[in-house]
């Protein structure tokens, strides 16, 4: 059976989508009728892209009901729960319906079998029906595109409303092309598109297909339900109040760094420092190697502006000896791989000695701030907030 409902008349604009995966090619007859023209025009072929723009154009054209909405918000709700934006990424859809980002890791993904109906068997369907022969290699190719659905604000969908349905322009726009699917009174249906700014995005059930960038990262969410971040036992031949745990407690961003199709914005967290360094003499210094606690805080677009609450640990063992950290945040924006050189000091018998440590980051990531940050510093604003650059942070250190 098509999954495919009666095309009325093809959208001159979105007639002949390209739509590559690997090496294998889908023809689909294009969904996109205009509004003016609804009973005009034969069905019209073409190949849908793996971008976002095909796939936003092949979800289009399903015939999903409301049980499969529901799919996707199960796991949008999951991932947003998780630290992540709330998103559903396209290997989720077609190996674990239902699962958000961070699922896998935490092993809470859905039950085999919640969903009778899930959104792969429609994808599935889609390939089946109209290139049998390429059907698994254009399934398996949507799995390692890295694609997913973002849908922003998906907290207070109603339970009724079907999603509109766009992408990433990849552009700085600001707007995007929206598909949504309106029944005919003959029986038949037309996709009807408009201009979908963030304002209706904010305020609408709104599918966007784009990149995941953050899947593979670690949130303070995910950090902690994982156990990770826990100070370690504290050396028996120290004083426990000698010893001090630096810890995020809040962040703010007071600006959005991307455009509202992309998601929130990313900030990736660094703080280089020498872990429960006691050392007697100079020589010591040679047996500890500098680390680097390293985590990304996800700010949802209707969080900008608000303080999020955390309890992240940036040194498990501050020990008297250890003066200054050195302290990297980062708004995520791709490109080659490269590092910053930074340092920070410690100190043997009232004399300090530096550390040299290296962070890695994107070339194309905007800087939000960076430098050193000393004990003294962190006991003076000990649970104050502070402004840095385009954030306030709040630590402390007890």
């Amino acid at each position: 059976m098509s999954l495919l409902p009666p095309v009325v008349a093809a959208l001159a604009a979105l007639c002949q989508p390209v739509f590559t995966a690997c090496d294998s090619k889908i023809d689909v007859p294009s969904a996109m009728v205009s509004p003016e023209v609804p009973e005009a025009g034969p069905e019209a072929g073409g190949e849908v892209e793996m971008t976002p723009y095909g796939i936003a154009s092949m979800l289009a054209s399903l015939d999903f009901g409301i049980e499969q909405v529901k799919e996707v918000w199960d796991a949008a709700m999951a991932s947003s729960a998780n630290g992540y934006d709330e998103e559903y990424t396209f290997r989720d859809v077609m190996e674990s319906p239902g699962a958000g980002v961070g699922d896998a890791l935490l092993r809470t993904r859905a039950a085999e079998g919640k969903y009778l109906e899930p959104l792969r068997l429609y994808i599935s369907s889609f390939a089946e029906d109209h290139a049998p022969t390429r059907a698994s290699s254009f399934q398996e190719a949507l799995k390692e595109s890295g694609l997913q659905i973002y849908w922003p604000c998906c907290e207070d969908w109603d339970g009724e409303t079907i999603p509109v349905i766009t992408f990433d322009p990849g552009n700085d726009s600001g707007v995007s092309t929206g598909f949504l699917r309106e029944q005919l009174t003959n029986g038949s249906w037309i996709i009807r598109q408009f201009t979908v700014d963030e304002d209706y995005a904010m305020t609408h059930p709104v599918w966007v297909v784009n990149h995941n960038d953050d899947a593979s990262y670690l949130t303070p969410q995910m950090v902690e339900r994982l156990g990770g971040g826990a100070p370690s036992k504290v050396p028996a031949t120290r004083s426990a109040t000698s010893i001090k745990t630096l810890k995020i407690k809040e962040f703010k961003t007071h600006k959005q760094y991307d455009p509202w199709y992309s998601g929130g914005s990313e900030f990736f967290i660094k703080c280089g420092s020498i872990e429960s360094f006691t050392a007697a003499v100079a020589a010591d210094l040679r047996a500890y190697s500098p680390e680097i606690t390293d985590f990304m805080i996800k700010v949802k677009r209707k969080q900008v502006g608000t303080f999020l609450r955390f309890n992240s640990i940036l040194v498990s063992e501050w020990t008297p000896q250890l003066d200054e950290c050195a302290f990297l945040m980062v708004e995520d924006d791709g490109g080659p791989r490269t590092t910053w050189k930074a340092s920070g000091s410690v100190k043997i018998k009232s004399k300090a000695y530096g550390f040299d440590i290296e962070f890695p980051l994107h070339r194309n990531d905007d800087i939000v701030w960076r430098g050193k940050l000393s004990r003294n510093y962190f006991e003076k604003y000990n649970g104050a907030p502070n402004r840095f650059g385009d954030t306030s942070v709040t630590f402390t250190i007890d």
